[in-house]
């Protein structure tokens, strides 16, 4: 892996870890303003329970150095949940801002998946 590789892993993937942790922990604590957003989605306030500890295990996931099929599932829990948000979102008839954070939730989930380390990734026909 050349430097170049690491570097944007390391910078996509800690932004990655900062925007689920902290979008996760507001879901935890049933912030106002998370709450309200999910009623208008539609959904029932206890998703915001369900989202939240999952991406902060998803967090710990793509963090730790090993369990590369353990990263495997976290990535497309994130990807899942950030491309789900987009749907509802649109569903919604949201306006761009609502759209933001998913979006960008998304690409760095996709940078980093995409450019993380040899060590981090399955082995081929091992899952």
């Amino acid at each position: 892996m050349t430097k170049r590789n690491k570097i944007i892993y390391w910078i996509a993937t800690i932004w990655l870890a900062l925007g689920m942790f902290s979008t996760g922990l507001v879901q935890l604590i049933h912030m106002k303003e998370e709450a309200d957003m999910m009623a208008h989605l539609g959904y029932p306030l206890y998703f915001l329970t369900i989202l939240g500890v999952w991406k902060m295990l998803g967090v710990g996931a793509i963090l730790v150095p090993e369990f590369p099929l353990v990263k495997e599932w976290a990535y497309a829990g994130f990807f899942f949940s950030m491309s789900g948000a987009i749907a509802s979102h649109a569903a919604s008839g949201d306006g761009a801002m609502e759209f933001f954070g998913p979006a960008l939730l998304l690409v760095l989930t996709v940078v980093s998946w995409y450019f993380r380390p040899a060590g981090r990734k399955t082995a081929a026909g091992s899952v």
